[in-house]
């Protein structure tokens, strides 16, 4: 029997895990896979083995493991690999494939357009964007976060979009703030490029509110959450790793 085990990264917030179950379940609810559990990566319950072995008590014996993430940072190239080849030694029966994260998709970036839309304010000729990532030491996310930088450069006429991060990578938060506030633009919008709420999220938030008021305005995006487009592409990683088979 065929079984899809999503796992989310996991939020010391409680909304944040609520936030990514229901994500969850509304994808389960468009696919007809006979099992379907969720589990986390990190500081929430339950973690990988507790979902895989949710699968294996509901007769299965086949498992796609689809990392709810955006981006294949070290959580999708090795946390995810290592820790479900080391629980899958105790089932030996089961077949596994590891799916592909959200990753680059044109519908992220229609998501992305309408987050900025939903401040209610028209960017101006000279307005900028400020794209904020979770941060990572792999170059090949940040390599993603500028080619998504140039694709939302592309949708919406922003003169310039920058990039920075929370954690683990330059130029950071402050740093991009701090520069945003430096050059000629009237206003800034910050993109936070995070699936739900979190630490970070409201980090970000008392940072922003705490701005002088003197230079451009800044006007905080809405993360990118719930979303109709995110289940689609969700729903597509799915289908493809089942399809592909890859181990």
């Amino acid at each position: 029997m065929k079984a899809v085990l999503y796992i989310c990264h996991g939020s010391r917030v409680k909304e944040g895990r609520n936030q990514a179950l229901e994500f969850v379940n509304r994808c389960k609810e468009e696919l007809s896979y006979p099992i379907q559990e969720t589990c986390f990566l990190e500081l929430s319950e339950p973690d990988i083995f507790g979902g895989i072995s949710a699968c294996v008590e509901k007769g299965a014996l086949e498992i796609v493991v689809i990392p709810v993430l955006l981006l294949a940072a070290t959580h999708v190239k090795k946390d995810i690999p290592n820790e479900v080849e080391r629980v899958s030694k105790q089932f030996p029966w089961v077949t596994f494939h590891i799916g592909r994260p959200l990753g680059i998709h044109d519908k992220l970036i229609s998501v992305i357009e309408e987050r900025v839309m939903e401040t209610n304010v028209s960017p101006r000729k000279d307005a900028s964007a400020l794209l904020v990532g979770r941060g990572s030491s792999d170059p090949d996310t940040l390599s993603d976060l500028d080619q998504i930088a140039n694709r939302i450069l592309e949708k919406i006429p922003f003169q310039k979009v920058s990039v920075c991060y929370l954690a683990a990578a330059n130029p950071t938060f402050d740093e991009g703030i701090k520069q945003a506030q430096s050059d000629n633009n009237s206003q800034v919008f910050v993109i936070p490029y995070l699936l739900f709420t979190g630490i970070l999220m409201k980090e970000m938030e008392q940072k922003i509110s705490r701005l002088e008021k003197s230079g451009p305005d800044f006007y905080l995006c809405h993360y990118l959450g719930y979303h109709k487009l995110l289940i689609d592409v969700l729903k597509e990683r799915v289908v493809e790793a089942f399809e592909g088979g890859s181990g």
